[in-house]
C-alpha cells in the first residue's frame, strides 16, 4: 500500500525537530564519551509522526538515523562494536516506527473525513440549510444542535411550495441528539410528501401521525424507546389569509407594527405520536396576516435555555428589542445574543425561524428568481 500523501502543512515542526537533533548531536560530539543524550531524541520522530505529513516524517526519521549513527559510530570510542550495532539497530527501529505511526494516523485521518463528508451529506439531506425559500414565503434562521459534531438533531423544519399554498413546519423531537434523528426524520419526509397532496393541514398532520406511528411500532419491536414531536404547522394560500395549527408545539411570535405579540393559535392538541390518546381531532385555526407582518417560530430549547443565573432566554424581550433588523440580521443577531446568554452552553437542540412574505416590490422585480426558490 502507498504512503498517503496530504497536502503539506506548515514548515515549523520539521524545522524545530531537525534542528533539536542537529545541536543535541553535536552537544554529544563536543562534551566527550561521558555525556551521550541523543538516544533521548528518538522522541522527534515520533513527534512528527503525530504532526507531520508522512514525506516530513520520513525526512525527520532520517536525519535522526543517520545522526544517531554517526554519534554512536565516531563519538563514543569506548564502546564494544556490539553496543554500537545495538544503538544504530535501535535508531532505524525508532525511524521505521515513526514512519508506520505516521501512515496508520495519515489513514485513519483520511476515513475520519470520508466518513463526516457522507455523515455531513446525509445530514443536509434531512435538513436543509437556512435560508428556507418556498415561493414567496422565506423562512431566515439558526439550527444549533446540542450534540457537538452534529449538525443535526432532535428539532426538524421545513418549508415547501405545493399545490394547496405555501406550507412550513417546524417541530421538536421528544429527546436530543442522535437517538431522536430517526423519529425527525420519518415525520420530515412524511410532511415533505403530504404537503403535495393533502388538502388541509389537518390531513398533513394526520399522515405525519401514522408515519411516527410506524416508526414507533418499529421501535417497541426493536426495543428501542418510542418518540412524540411536538409540531407546529403554517399554511399561506392567499394575501390575508393563513391557517396555523399545532400539534402541542410552543407558542409562536407575531411582529406587527414593530410590537410583538405571543400566538398561541390552535393550542391544545396533542403531539404527533400521542394522537391516539384523545378523541378530538387536531383543527388548524385560521389567521389573517397583515401586510408587514413576519412570525417568529422556535422550539424549546431556544425559549428554555437558560443563563448562568438560572433565567430562562427572554425570547420575546430581545425580538422586540431588534425589531427594525430584517429578518436575516434578526435571526444572526438572536444567535449571537442566545450564546452569549447561556454562555455556549445550550442543554438542548434550539431552532429559530423568521417568516415573512417576500415584498411585493422584490416579487415583481425578480418574478423568476421567487418561482425558482
Amino acid at each position: 500500500m502507498s504512503a498517503p500523501h496530504p497536502t503539506e502543512g506548515g514548515l515549523l515542526a520539521p524545522v524545530l525537530l531537525i534542528l533539536a537533533i542537529l545541536v543535541v548531536a553535536t552537544l554529544d560530539a563536543t562534551t566527550g564519551p561521558e555525556l551521550h543524550i541523543s538516544g533521548f531524541m528518538g522522541i522527534a520522530p515520533l513527534v512528527a509522526a503525530l504532526r507531520c505529513s508522512y514525506r516530513r516524517t520520513l525526512l525527520v526519521a532520517v536525519v535522526y538515523v543517520v545522526v544517531l549513527t554517526y554519534v554512536d559510530l565516531l563519538t563514543v570510542p569506548d564502546w564494544a562494536p556490539a553496543s554500537r550495532v545495538v544503538g544504530v539497530f535501535g535508531a532505524f527501529l525508532v525511524g521505521v516506527f515513526a514512519l508506520v505511526l505516521c501512515r496508520t494516523r495519515l489513514q485513519r485521518e483520511a476515513l475520519h473525513a470520508r466518513t463526516s463528508l457522507v455523515a455531513d451529506t446525509m445530514q443536509r439531506a434531512m435538513l436543509r440549510e437556512l435560508p428556507l425559500r418556498a415561493g414567496t414565503l422565506e423562512a431566515y434562521g439558526f439550527y444549533v444542535s446540542a450534540q457537538e459534531g452534529a449538525r443535526v438533531g432532535g428539532d426538524i423544519y421545513e418549508a415547501v411550495d405545493t399545490p394547496h399554498g405555501l406550507r412550513l413546519l417546524i417541530g421538536d423531537v421528544q429527546g436530543k441528539g442522535m437517538p431522536a434523528i430517526g423519529a425527525g426524520l420519518e415525520v420530515l419526509a412524511s410532511f415533505r410528501e403530504a404537503a403535495q397532496y393533502q388538502d388541509s393541514l389537518e390531513g398533513v398532520a394526520g399522515r405525519m401521525e401514522q408515519a411516527l406511528t410506524r416508526y414507533n411500532a418499529r421501535s417497541a419491536e426493536e426495543g428501542t424507546d418510542e418518540r412524540f414531536v411536538t409540531a407546529l404547522l403554517l399554511e399561506v394560500r392567499a394575501p390575508g389569509r393563513a391557517r396555523v395549527l399545532s400539534c402541542g408545539h410552543i407558542p409562536y411570535y407575531l411582529v406587527r407594527d414593530g410590537l410583538v405579540h405571543e400566538r398561541s393559535d390552535g393550542e391544545g392538541a396533542l403531539p404527533l405520536g400521542l394522537g391516539g390518546l384523545h378523541r378530538e381531532p387536531r383543527r388548524s385555526v385560521l389567521v389573517r396576516p397583515q401586510p408587514g407582518d413576519w412570525a417568529v417560530l422556535c422550539t424549546d430549547g431556544v425559549t428554555e435555555a437558560r443563563g448562568g443565573d438560572g433565567r430562562f432566554y427572554p425570547l420575546a424581550e430581545r425580538i422586540a428589542a431588534r425589531v427594525d433588523l430584517e429578518p436575516a440580521d434578526l435571526a444572526r443577531a438572536l444567535r449571537a445574543d442566545l450564546e452569549d446568554f447561556t454562555g455556549g452552553r445550550l442543554k438542548d437542540d434550539a431552532t429559530l425561524l423568521v417568516v415573512r412574505r417576500t415584498p411585493a416590490e422584490a416579487v415583481a422585480a425578480a418574478p423568476v428568481r421567487s418561482a425558482a426558490a
